[in-house]
This record gives structure tokens, C-alpha cells and sequence, in this order.
């Protein structure tokens, strides 16, 4: 097979992976994790089946993977979605930047001068995007910890490529020469960042326009494809990273265009799994060890230090943000992974001819670690994922309209028309809904509690509304510790208020979950208790999503009509 075509050593790469991931499933491993040591059994550690410059003729469709993942990630940047996540993901972000260079700088600093260590510090803080979304779409995970990891991902990666150029900058001047001067070390690599911003957001921008305009929204995945393609070709025809540059068109389209997720994601996702199978078998047969006996201590040195660092910084972050300890004792192990960042870095490298002379064995080391990384990384994730709970979770429940950013913990009113005011602003915003349907809604809400009182008792309150021409119902949902000064049936304060927004198609839902919302808020104190006294949105999400399922929140079989149907107790 040494002479083979591109398209049969396509075909076999496809088997192969295939095949690796799901042995790999099989023994309870991550399917990546065989798809990478079937990679190895194929490539030059192993059998040797093909050729180094054969192989390199699927780069392509490798490079296309790899912004296809980064694509993924930027889109999990959407600001409505991260509305009540930014105080732990600008700690983590602030932590990640910090403690990481800072551990592992410190434990490199014998080996090496500054100059050199500041490379290996910087490139630590790196995340392999891949490698997250493979092993958290295979969980079929969801949750806030998977919101706070895919966020954190692109963070400490747009830290990493910063902080990278910065030390790459000193690591090639002279002190006191020009490209030593703070000016220098500043802009140039701002100067790549803003770069792949524009880029990256102008075809955003553009493909929303042709959508919007000419083709309409049945073209929009056709055009994020091709806005995908043209993001890595001018990336890389221009010198900019193509990484950040796919990373911030996903990030741009997910603000931009509402209807990206239903229409985008639904259709990547038929594709994905081959790809990520490509991705992850050509990486392990690139993989080699040859290179471990030169790297030696200081590859233990910065594979230890490195995950120190990312534990203690995920761990310190989560805690002074308040993150649930789900969260907070989790994450650090789902930052592991290294990969397509780092060894794009290692390449940069490579190719400097003023960094020539540290090169090889900053190849060397940065390369073992990538290799052990990409082999334990996924093992981590996986366990972070199961550990949390959050896997098996991304299948449609009852109340899966009260995400994170659907929850408040700080909504003021003196009466039952402001909490509806302030709710129907809430649900509009974190559901991204167009203004002018806020008005309808309110006066629709409105004008039902004018007709009677929506309190239950027990402390909750479930006003709702019509939202004509949708398809989905929608909710959101305000907790008070004080409680809200209503007039309630038992005399008692209201602490929670779930305002319901219901189509025309959806009344059976809205009943059910009506039921639901009463049954198990309204007559269980002890849930009551604990909801109610939730220190944020995350804690409430949580909460809802951890109970009984069969009560509050369970899962919904698309195919059985007879799960939406209310129970006959509670309301």
C-alpha cells in the first residue's frame, strides 16, 4: 500500500477509525482513544502501511476537521447563552492566562533561560478543541459544566496564541533592541488576534447577508460551509491563523444568526463523526516516541507542571466564582487534552530561523507531551463528564427552556406585573427572540393573571402567556432568597416564578408542564427548600435537572405523544 491513492488510503483511514472506535467503546474507552492507537498500529510507530508524503495529501481534509472543531467551539461563544457565566469564565480565563505559564515557568526555569521557558509556559495553556467536542458529543453531554468547558476552551486558546506570540517575540530579540521594546511585544500579537477577528467576521457577516438576502435561511448550512473553507484558505493564504480565524466566524455567526443552531449544527452533525474518525486515526499515525528519549526529564517536567497548573487553575477560578462543585472540582481534569494548537505552535517554531538553535529540542519535548496528552486526555474528559452527570444528558426533556442563562436570581418587583414585565424582557433576551414579539406576549401574559391569579401556594407562581406564530414553547424562571410580596393562597411569600411563553401547538406540553412545575415544586419541600435557596442560575439549573427525573424534567421520547401528557395528580 506504500504507493496507494489518496482516496483508498482515505477509505482505509475510515475503517481503520471506525474499527479502533469501537473496540474502544466496547472496553469502556473513548472511541477517540482507539481511533488514535489503531492511528499508531497503522502509521509510522507501527505497521508502517503507507507512506509520510502519501498520508500528507489527506491534509486537507485533516485541516478542514480541525477548523470544523474550532468553528464548533467559537459558536459556543454566544453571548445570550453565557448571559450568567461571565464572572467564572473571565476568572477562568484571568487564571488559566496566570497560573498556568506561572506553574509551569517555575518548574522549567532550571532547565532552561527565561526566554525559552516563557515558550513552554505559554504553549501549556493551550486546550485541544477537538478532542472536547469529539468526547462531549459522543457523552451526548449538556449542562453548565459542558457550557463553562467548551467557553473555556476557546478562551485558553485565544490566551494561549496571544501569550505565544509575546513570548516568541522575546524569545527571538535582544534585550534593549526594537524587538525587544514593549510596543512590539504588545501589538504584533494583538495585531494576529484582531486580524483573524476581522476575517473571520466579516464572512460571518457576509454569509448572513447572502442567507438573509439572496439564498435564504434553507442555504444557511451550505453557506457556513463555505464560509468555513474560505475562512481557512485566506487564513493561511494571508499568514493569519486559521485556527482563531474559524474560531471567531463561529463565534460571530452564533451572535449574528439566530437560526445557526437548528439549521447549522443539525446538519454538521450528520458529517462530523467521520471527520473527527480521519482527524483522530491520521494524528495517532503521526504519532511517535522517537523523539521522547531526547525530550526525557523536562518532558515529565512540563507534562506534571502543566497539569498541576491547569487543576489549580480551574480549581481557584470555579471557587472564587461561586461555580457549583460539580463544576469546580471537574474541570481542571477536561482541560487536558493537547493537540492541533500546540503542534501548530511547535511548527512555528520550527520554522523561525532566529529560534533555530532551540528548536529540536523544544520540538522535542513539546511533541512527547502532546503524544502522552492526546492518550490520557480523553480519559480525563470523559471521567470530568461522567463525574459531573452531565453525560447522557443532551436528549429532550420536559423543561429543557430553563437553560443557565434562562434563570435569574435577582429580579425586584413589588407586584405581579412587574415580575411579568421583567420576565417577558428575560425570556426575550436569553432566548433570542425578535423585539417585536415582546409587546404581543406581554400584554397576552398580562391579560391571562388579570383573569386570575397564577400563585399556587407553596411559594410558586406560574404565569403564561401566548406566543403566537412559534413553534416552541419557551419559559424562564426568577428565584428570590427574600421571597417576592405577592398575594398567595396560603399567605405566603413567593420564591419562584416560572413564566411560561406557549404556542398553539404546544398545549399539551404546557400542561404537562404545568403539572410537573406544581407536583414537584409546589409539593416537595425539601426540593422546595433547596430551589429556593439556590445561590444562582447554575445552582437552580442544577437542582432541576438532577431531581427525580419521572416528576420534574424527564427525558421525552420524540416518537411518544403519551409523555407529554400531564398526570393526573398535581394540578
Amino acid at each position: 500500500l506504500q504507493d496507494a491513492s489518496p482516496l483508498l488510503i482515505l477509505g482505509v483511514v475510515i475503517l481503520a477509525g471506525v474499527i479502533g472506535g469501537s473496540l474502544a467503546k466496547r472496553a469502556r474507552l473513548p472511541s477517540i482513544t482507539g481511533q488514535i492507537l489503531v492511528g499508531v498500529l497503522i502509521g509510522e510507530a507501527g505497521l508502517h502501511l503507507f507512506e509520510e508524503h502519501s498520508v500528507d495529501g489527506l491534509a486537507p481534509t485533516t485541516f478542514f476537521a480541525l477548523g470544523l472543531m474550532t468553528f464548533t467551539i467559537g459558536a459556543q461563544l454566544n453571548l445570550g447563552r453565557l448571559r450568567n457565566a461571565g464572572k467564572r469564565l473571565g476568572l477562568l480565563f484571568l487564571c488559566e492566562a496566570l497560573l498556568v505559564p506561572l506553574v509551569v515557568g517555575a518548574a522549567l526555569i532550571p532547565f532552561f533561560e527565561f526566554r525559552e521557558a516563557a515558550l513552554y509556559a505559554a504553549l501549556a495553556i493551550s486546550t485541544a478543541p477537538a478532542t472536547v467536542v469529539a468526547l462531549v458529543k459522543e457523552a451526548r453531554a449538556r449542562g453548565v459544566f459542558v457550557k463553562t468547558l467548551y467557553a473555556a476552551v476557546a478562551l485558553n486558546n485565544l490566551a494561549c496564541v496571544f501569550l505565544f506570540e509575546v513570548a516568541r517575540l522575546v524569545a527571538r530579540g535582544e534585550p534593549g533592541s526594537g524587538d525587544y521594546s514593549a510596543s512590539t511585544l504588545i501589538l504584533g500579537p494583538l495585531g494576529q488576534l484582531l486580524i483573524a477577528l476581522a476575517l473571520g467576521g466579516t464572512l460571518a457577516l457576509l454569509m448572513h447577508l447572502l442567507v438573509t438576502h439572496v439564498v435564504g435561511e434553507a442555504r444557511q448550512a451550505t453557506a457556513s460551509v463555505l464560509s468555513l473553507l474560505l475562512a481557512l484558505g485566506l487564513a493561511e493564504l494571508i499568514d493569519a491563523s486559521p485556527l482563531l480565524t474559524c474560531m471567531f466566524l463561529g463565534l460571530v455567526q452564533s451572535n449574528l444568526t439566530r437560526s445557526r443552531e437548528k439549521l447549522v449544527d443539525a446538519v454538521f452533525s450528520n458529517f462530523e463523526r467521520v471527520f473527527l474518525a480521519v482527524f483522530f486515526t491520521i494524528a495517532g499515525m503521526h504519532l511517535s516516541m522517537e523523539h521522547a528519549a531526547a525530550a526525557g526529564g523536562l518532558a515529565v517536567a512540563l507534562l506534571l507542571s502543566r497539569f498541576a497548573g491547569k487543576l489549580l487553575a480551574a480549581g481557584l477560578a470555579m471557587k472564587l466564582a461561586g461555580a457549583t462543585a460539580r463544576v469546580r472540582r471537574n474541570l481542571g481534569f477536561a482541560l487536558i487534552p493537547q493537540a492541533g494548537v500546540a503542534v501548530g505552535l511547535v511548527v512555528l517554531v520550527q520554522n523561525d530561523p532566529k529560534l533555530a538553535g532551540l528548536a529540536d529540542t523544544f520540538s522535542a519535548v513539546v511533541l512527547t507531551v502532546v503524544t502522552v496528552n492526546e492518550i490520557i486526555g480523553p480519559l480525563l474528559v470523559r471521567f470530568a463528564l461522567q463525574r459531573t452527570g452531565e453525560a447522557g444528558m443532551d436528549r429532550t426533556r420536559l423543561i429543557d427552556f430553563l437553560g443557565e442563562e434562562n434563570i435569574t436570581t435577582n429580579l425586584k418587583a413589588a407586584n405581579m406585573n412587574e415580575a411579568i414585565e421583567g420576565l417577558v424582557d428575560l425570556l426575550v433576551r436569553s432566548h433570542q427572540l425578535p423585539k417585536d414579539l415582546q409587546p404581543a406576549l406581554l400584554a397576552s401574559a398580562l391579560e391571562r393573571e388579570s383573569q386570575a391569579s397564577t400563585v399556587l401556594g407553596g411559594g410558586l407562581a406560574i404565569p403564561h402567556g401566548e406566543l403566537e406564530d412559534f413553534q416552541q414553547m419557551l419559559g424562564v424562571m426568577a428565584i428570590s432568597d427574600e421571597g417576592f410580596p405577592l398575594p398567595s393562597p396560603d399567605e405566603q411569600p413567593v420564591h419562584c416564578i416560572v413564566l411560561l411563553a406557549t404556542p398553539a401547538t404546544e398545549r399539551e406540553r404546557h400542561l404537562a408542564v404545568l403539572a410537573a412545575l406544581a407536583r414537584s415544586i409546589g409539593g416537595d419541600p425539601q426540593f422546595r427548600e433547596r430551589l429556593y435557596h439556590a445561590r444562582s442560575p447554575a445552582h437552580a439549573y442544577e437542582l432541576l435537572n438532577r431531581e427525580t427525573e419521572d416528576s420534574l424534567n424527564p427525558f421525552l421520547e420524540d416518537d411518544d405523544e403519551d409523555s407529554l401528557r400531564p398526570a393526573a395528580a398535581g394540578h
